[in-house]
Formats: C-alpha cells, sequence, structure tokens
C-alpha cells in the first residue's frame, strides 16, 4: 500500500464504507434519493462494492416522506457498529419529528464515536442532541432564522453542506450528491466522483465555500451593486432596522435616489420592502419555533406588539397569533 494512502482508503479497500440512513418523520425524498443514488452510482461506476447502507426508523417498520411515500426500513434504532457513518434525513415539520427516542439513540451513538450527518433540516435534530455545539453547521435556508434563535452556541453558516471533524450538516435537496461526491473523493479519488457526477448529469459539483441560495442580482432579478449592498445590509438588521437616510449615506447616494432606485427596480418603497422582509422573518419563526408572539416581534424589530400584529394582519391577511394556531391545526396528527 502506497505511504500516501489515507487510514479510511486502506479501510475502504477491505471492506465497503457503511451507512445508516436515519429516515425521520416528513423526510424530503429529495435529499435522500440524492444520497443513496450517488452511493449506488459509485458502486457501480468501480464495478465493485465500495459502500453499502441500510435504513432505520423509530419504530422499525416504515418511515412516510413529506411527499407521502412510505419506505419500508431494515430495522429500529439500535446500537450500530463503531465504522458506521450516520445519515439522519430531515425534511418537513422537525421539531415534531425530533423525539425524545431519537434524541437519546443518537446521543449514546455520538459518544462511540460515529459519524453523524443531517440531511436537510436534520441538522436541528443534531443541534437538539448537543451534537453542534461550537460547530459549525448549514441548514436549509428557510429554517435558518429560527434555528438562530435557538441554537446560539452552534456556528450557523449559508453554506451547501459543512464537514466540521465528524459532524456533518447539508441544506437538503441536491446540496446532497455534493456532500456526497465529497465524500467518495476523499475516500476513492476525483476521478471517481468526477464519474459519478457525470452519471448523475450534474455538472456544476458545489463545494462546502458555495452558498445555498442565489446571489441577490439573480433572486431580484436585477443586477445593479448598489441596489444589492443596500438589500444585504437589510437582509443583515433585521432586529435593529437601519433608517432609509443611513442605507442610502452605507452605499454613497441620497435618500431621494435610494427611494428611486427602489421604485425603479422593484416597484416598492425602501421602508415597504424591508418590511417584507421582517415579516417573512417573523412567519418563519411564527411557524417554526415555540417563540411567543412578543419575541418574535423584538427579533423581527417591531418594538411593541400591537404594532407588529398591525404590520401582520395588513401584509398577510391574518393576525400573528390565528397564523400560529391555523399552521398548529393543519400539523396535528
Amino acid at each position: 500500500m502506497p505511504p500516501s494512502s489515507s487510514p479510511r482508503a486502506v479501510a475502504a479497500e477491505q471492506r465497503p464504507r457503511h451507512f445508516v440512513f436515519v429516515l425521520l418523520d416528513q423526510f424530503t425524498m429529495l435529499c435522500f434519493s440524492a444520497a443513496i443514488e450517488s452511493l449506488r452510482i459509485a458502486n457501480m461506476t468501480a464495478g465493485r462494492q465500495l459502500y453499502s447502507w441500510s435504513l432505520l426508523a423509530e419504530g422499525g417498520v416504515s418511515a412516510t416522506c413529506s411527499n407521502g411515500c412510505v419506505f419500508t426500513v431494515n430495522g429500529d434504532l439500535s446500537e450500530l457498529d463503531r465504522d458506521d457513518t450516520i445519515m439522519l434525513c430531515g425534511g418537513l415539520e422537525i421539531q415534531e419529528a425530533t423525539t425524545k427516542r431519537v434524541l437519546n439513540w443518537l446521543r449514546k451513538e455520538a459518544r462511540r464515536g460515529l459519524p453523524v450527518a443531517g440531511l436537510c433540516t436534520a441538522g436541528y435534530t443534531m443541534a437538539r442532541a448537543g451534537l453542534l455545539d461550537g460547530k459549525r453547521a448549514t441548514i436549509h435556508w428557510e429554517n435558518q432564522d429560527s434555528f438562530i434563535e435557538e441554537f446560539e452556541e452552534v456556528d450557523l453558516t449559508r453554506s451547501v453542506f459543512v464537514i466540521d471533524g465528524n459532524r456533518i450538516t447539508t441544506a437538503g435537496g441536491t446540496a446532497s450528491i455534493d456532500l456526497m461526491l465529497k465524500l467518495i473523493a476523499d475516500d476513492h479519488g476525483e476521478e471517481l466522483a468526477n464519474n459519478v457526477a457525470d452519471i448523475l448529469i450534474y455538472s456544476s459539483i458545489r463545494t462546502d465555500q458555495d452558498t445555498q441560495r442565489l446571489s441577490i442580482p439573480t433572486r431580484i432579478g436585477v443586477r445593479h451593486p448598489k441596489l444589492s449592498r443596500v438589500i444585504k445590509l437589510m437582509e443583515q438588521n433585521i432586529e435593529d432596522p437601519i433608517s432609509p437616510a443611513q442605507l442610502a449615506k452605507e452605499v454613497g447616494m441620497s435618500t431621494r435616489q435610494l427611494e428611486r432606485l427602489f421604485r425603479r427596480y422593484l416597484s416598492r418603497s425602501p421602508k415597504r420592502y424591508y418590511m417584507e422582509l421582517r415579516l417573512a422573518k417573523a412567519r418563519n419563526l411564527l411557524m417554526q419555533t415555540d417563540m411567543t408572539v412578543i419575541n418574535v416581534a423584538l427579533a423581527c424589530g417591531f418594538a411593541s406588539p400591537s404594532h407588529f400584529s398591525k404590520c401582520y394582519r395588513a401584509h398577510y391577511d391574518t393576525t400573528p397569533y390565528r397564523e400560529r394556531g391555523s399552521h398548529a391545526a393543519r400539523t396535528a396528527p
């Protein structure tokens, strides 16, 4: 064996690396299938079994994904081999899927030294178990606001995936492909990973340096550097909003010029656009956390619950309290 071969590469030559996919209730099919298909294609391309996998779920019978499909699993949550890699697959209603039994099992396996990965929203489950304390991590952009509020000890990034020691997180969707290609390249070389990408018709492989959301110009459909800078400042200052005059000063223009810029490209005033950003974050927090309405209001830059409620109702045609109540009713078993 060449001296440059890593211990993992040596072990991989001896037996397949085994992944245990733990399917949490309402997991997202895309993040799961993207990961497991990458492993299957790696085996096919190499002409031998480099990877193996099994499916587990709480209860040990089946798991239902967010689109309603039901998967038969290989077993219940049980003690794993020390060489296994845990792949938690999350999706919708991740708080409810993160049960006490799942958390206890996960902590126990982590204490035994097993690597743990969280696909899509499963980073939340890892954080609840305390596995991401002091670690860099990522999660789907829709869940970032609520995650930041609940887990201050985690260094949350906007990367498509993050590997921090033996803790791995992804943003969901096709980010599973990027992660698995990275693991395949580390285990068996770039050539095999590139061949897998070719078979997947995956022409743009992302790294952990790539962010999950589109750039601001792409999202708003406008390529104007000063407008993009102002919107970025708004997104970074939701809890303590910046005045239009200060925003204009930051990008070297007058308040009137800033008003014209927003009217021309976004058909609304800077104040209106900023309010919509704050209300969108508030809606996310109402849906995804147990924060009180008062705390949600404060986190989104509203000085009083009454002002928050008035603005929320004007935009969404319902109150924050009713929004939370209707969401709870929709997601009740």
